[in-house]
Order: structure tokens, then sequence, then C-alpha cells
């Protein structure tokens, strides 16, 4: 299975922590925030992750490298200019396939189990958005569900 992480845009709610740092890079409980998901993607089985980048991009191509230190193929998307979520999903479209495959975002932190993902049935051309519950310190959350 292959997944694809983002890791492009600028972090501007996060200023000044990203002036010289892409928010991937920021660093939570020891590591940076790309690493935790490229360990938790690769113990859910993922084998090939690909990545983003856009802003700041030399630091996260030399943080990442080959993947093979964490024993994983890993490729890098280059956005020459920032193509928004979207478009840079397209423009890496030829590095995933035409199988279904994991989109993560490179800058927020999860323990979402992945692995629950990879029994899930697809309708042809389908997929899903995984949501959790909102935070406390932000209760109203950025996004709601309404069921009718």
């Amino acid at each position: 299975m292959k997944a694809m992480v983002l890791a492009a845009g600028e972090g501007r709610r996060m200023k000044p922590l990203t002036d010289d740092k892409p928010k991937p890079l920021l660093t939570v409980a020891g590591r940076p925030l790309i690493e935790h998901h490229i360990v938790r993607l690769r113990d859910a089985g993922v084998t090939e992750i690909v990545v983003n980048v856009s802003y700041l991009r030399q630091q996260l191509v030399e943080f990442l490298g080959d993947g093979s230190r964490w024993g994983i193929e890993l490729t890098i998307s280059e956005e020459t200019a920032p193509l928004e979520t979207a478009g840079g999903v397209v423009q890496a479209l030829p590095y995933l396939g035409d199988q279904p495959f994991l989109l993560v975002n490179g800058d927020i932190y999860t323990d979402f189990p992945f692995a629950t993902l990879r029994n899930v049935s697809l309708i042809a051309g389908g997929g899903y958005l995984v949501l959790v519950g909102n935070p406390p310190h932000h209760p109203e959350g950025d996004f709601c569900l309404h069921l009718a």
C-alpha cells in the first residue's frame, strides 16, 4: 500500500515557528511531525510514501532522504510553486499509481490507527475522509458533520 504526506505548505498560522522551518519538521514528543507519520504508516504496512514539498523544500528533502532509514521507499514530489492540496495530489498521481492510497496532512499529529484503513473497501473512484473528535482546547472545531 502507498501513502502520500502533504508537506508543501508554509504553515502561516504557526509563525514565527515556521519562519525558518517547514511545519512538518516542527518537533513533537522528540521527533518531527512528519517522522511520526512515516513511522506510523510504515508500522501499518505502508511500504511506499510520496511527500510533496515546496516551502523551505531543501530542509525536508535533506531530512527525508530516500526513506531507507525508516525501511520504506520515499519519493519527493517537488512543487516549484505551491499547488494547494488538490494540485499537489494531482501532480503526485504518477508516483501513486491507480490503486487506493492513504493521504495524510504532514503538519498535524494524530494517533489514528492507519492499519484499520487497509481493509476498507472503496467504491470505484471514491474515498473516505477520516474525522476525529474536536480537542478540548477547540471544542467547536474547524469542520462539523450534521447527520440528517
